[in-house]
């Protein structure tokens, strides 16, 4: 068996980040802004979470960096009354994640 030489090895494709399906629900129009998302540079995991309700009501649906975690972030998505935590695992810094976020929002 010959060992491969960093010649002989083929070059490797950036790969996009992955997108974990988690729950069977999300708000509506969430995933294919997360999609979006997953295809970007230094995005590595792209996880919805929990649903839950809440009193104010966002006309239109929100994405904005709650905490940080190890690893990446924590966003909030907000459409109606309808809540739900989004886990990006990133190697990005929060304000060039907030820039990232709003300019895939807006496509």
């Amino acid at each position: 068996m010959i060992k491969p030489t960093p010649d002989t090895r083929k070059a490797t494709p950036v790969k996009d980040g992955r997108l974990v399906w988690n729950h069977s629900t999300h708000i509506p129009g969430l995933i294919p802004i997360l999609e979006r998302l997953c295809k970007l540079d230094g995005i590595q995991t792209v996880t919805p979470g929990q649903l839950g309700r809440v009193k104010g009501h966002s006309p239109k649906l929100q994405l904005r960096v709650s905490v940080p975690i190890r690893g990446g972030f924590k966003l909030i998505a907000r459409h109606g009354k309808t809540v739900q935590e989004v886990f990006i695992l990133t190697t990005l810094p929060q304000q060039q994640l907030e820039e990232v976020i709003a300019t895939v929002i807006q496509k």
